[in-house]
């Protein structure tokens, strides 16, 4: 495929997901169809079809490139090996893409995310390396609802307060 059609067509992905994403904001996800979708971006079916089996498969992908963007985050982390903790730019991020983070929490798809980035050595020290599972669960469910509840609440808060709020529940188990 030449540049030209695959512009057009990255394009169209971007409408049809932001148009998904704006519904979802309204409506349940089976309460939407294809052809809402394609009536709010003014794109034809067989443009959806083309790109997504279904509008399952377009929540996937829209949850994929969310997750692409916050592993992008920490990559050069990831890449050394090192786990610097830093929740406030996990916060600034959410902060400036609001609409996905609730999107991504309302298709439920928080309940699927299994922290692989956890410091497991740093959880090992602090938790006399016993029922870490169990931590990990409660770190993650916690963080979880910590953001739902600044995202429902407009994300009033600076990021470095969220931060400063991360860091004093975790207070006396690390030195986050």
């Amino acid at each position: 495929m030449n540049t030209k059609n695959n512009r057009r067509r990255r394009e169209s992905m971007e409408r049809i997901e932001k148009a998904f994403i704006e519904l979802l904001q309204a409506k349940e996800l089976n309460e939407i169809t294809v052809s809402d979708i394609c009536k709010r971006c003014e794109l034809n079916r067989s443009t959806f079809y083309a790109n997504y089996m279904d509008l399952y498969d377009l929540a996937d992908q829209v949850r994929a490139h969310l997750e692409e963007e916050v592993n992008r985050l920490y990559e050069m982390e990831k890449e050394q090996k090192f786990n610097s903790n830093n929740y406030l730019r996990l916060f600034c991020h959410i902060q400036e893409n609001q609409l996905f983070y609730r999107t991504y929490f309302k298709l439920g798809y928080d309940n699927q995310f299994k922290l692989q980035d956890y410091d497991m050595q740093q959880a090992k020290r602090h938790f006399d390396n016993q029922y870490i599972e169990y931590h990990v669960e409660f770190f993650r469910s916690g963080f979880n609802a910590i953001v739902k509840m600044w995202l429902a609440g407009g994300c009033k808060e600076t990021p470095e307060e969220m931060d400063r709020i991360i860091r004093s529940e975790y207070q006396g188990r690390s030195n986050l």
